[in-house]
């Protein structure tokens, strides 16, 4: 392991979780199904929403997999790693499907269901019944998915390391490292997300853990992409050389993702043809995307700021929180008949106050503060 911190990647991966709580505001809009629906869903704004939609998420278990490559060469074994993993990861998430999640699930069921009961009821009798109500498994982790997701592949990674003597995971990471210079960081992940399509077209991202193979497949490419980046910061020299063509080819591919979302809206289906060439430029625009934006991070942001640590600190408290805001103000808006614009501004500002409140309150009180996802004092 080599290599000092990297600003740049602290910055992407704050930007991440920014981007991300803006798509979740998106989501109350369009016409996808969702926890809560403004009365009349917008078409047109699926289309900046899926500028990110297929790389916002890869890009997320990139940053983690860099971030926890740091973290292992800090603490400096697979024990002390996953103990550490498991502490961050696994506590808020306890705490996030039994206290902050419940909101979602009974207010999908109030709007979408015809559910009659009050939270509290639904809270006390029918949320921790490990089982279906209306189609929904409860309890349920909702957005907080990705943490279960995170620690899987962090395990993963703390067994191969432990298993793995130290000669011949250099070796291994020097070979993988190697499949990923020059033009071929452009092409290798981007040829393994090709051919987990080809071989699971059909699948539907689940997020249940166990059914959700061939996404995990998906994942675990960026993640480990990520690993690299830490253990071989050499591939930076990579991305500086080839960002700018990959933000090109991430752009003209964005294009015909828009062009046949403008063409054929909502639910309208697409022929075959123009189906399978949405799918292969969607794989594309997400990769190369991906590289873009290490790129544009290692050339731009690489360096330091007053409020850097605190933001980074700041952004899994921000995560685990900010989806039920977003739901709890969007159900007031829907009841209130509030328009599109005012709705979307309402959101912005309601989901800002409510993660910096709950990020600085969390932050200040001692047992708390594992809660909400930061280390103890």
């Amino acid at each position: 392991m080599t290599g000092g911190r990297h600003y740049g990647m602290d910055w992407l991966r704050i930007g991440a979780f920014g981007l991300l709580i803006l798509y979740h505001i998106g989501m109350y809009f369009v016409p996808w199904g969702w926890h809560v629906k403004i009365a009349e869903p917008i078409d047109w704004v699926t289309i900046p929403m899926l500028a990110s939609n297929s790389w916002r998420l890869p890009l997320l278990f990139l940053v983690s997999g860099y971030a926890s490559a740091a973290l292992f060469a800090k603490l400096g074994g697979s024990g002390a790693f996953a103990r550490s993993r498991s502490s961050r990861l696994l506590i808020p998430l306890v705490f996030g499907i039994v206290v902050v999640i419940p909101p979602q699930p009974w207010i999908e069921l109030v709007t979408q269901h015809g559910y009659t009961r009050g939270f509290m009821h639904f809270w006390a009798h029918d949320y921790f019944r490990f089982g279906a109500l209306e189609g929904i498994i409860l309890p349920t982790w909702q957005h907080l998915w990705f943490v279960v997701y995170l620690w899987v592949y962090t395990m993963l990674a703390a067994l191969l390391l432990a298993a793995i003597p130290e000669t011949a995971r250099a070796k291994i990471t020097a070979i993988a490292a190697g499949a990923l210079r020059g033009w071929r960081m452009l092409v290798a992940p981007l040829a393994l997300w090709l051919l987990i399509y080809v071989l699971f077209p059909t699948h539907d991202e689940t997020h249940a853990l166990f059914d959700d193979g061939p996404s995990h497949l998906h994942y675990l490419v960026p993640f480990f992409v990520g690993w690299l980046l830490r253990v071989r910061p050499v591939l930076f020299e990579t991305v500086a050389r080839y960002w700018k063509m990959a933000l090109l080819i991430a752009l003209l591919a964005f294009a015909q993702i828009a062009w046949i979302e403008w063409t054929w809206p909502g639910n309208m289906i697409a022929p075959e043809e123009v189906s399978s060439l949405y799918h292969l430029a969607r794989l594309v625009n997400g990769w190369t995307m991906i590289v873009a934006l290490v790129g544009i991070a290692d050339r731009y942001w690489n360096r330091d700021h007053p409020r850097r640590a605190m933001l980074a600190e700041a952004v899994f408290p921000f995560y685990i929180v900010h989806q039920t805001i977003i739901v709890v103000t969007g159900w007031y808006l829907l009841r209130a008949g509030v328009a599109a614009l005012p709705s979307f501004l309402i959101l912005v500002a309601a989901t800002v106050t409510g993660c910096w409140l709950f990020y600085l309150i969390g932050r200040s009180i001692g047992w708390l503060r594992p809660l909400i996802g930061l280390q103890r004092r």
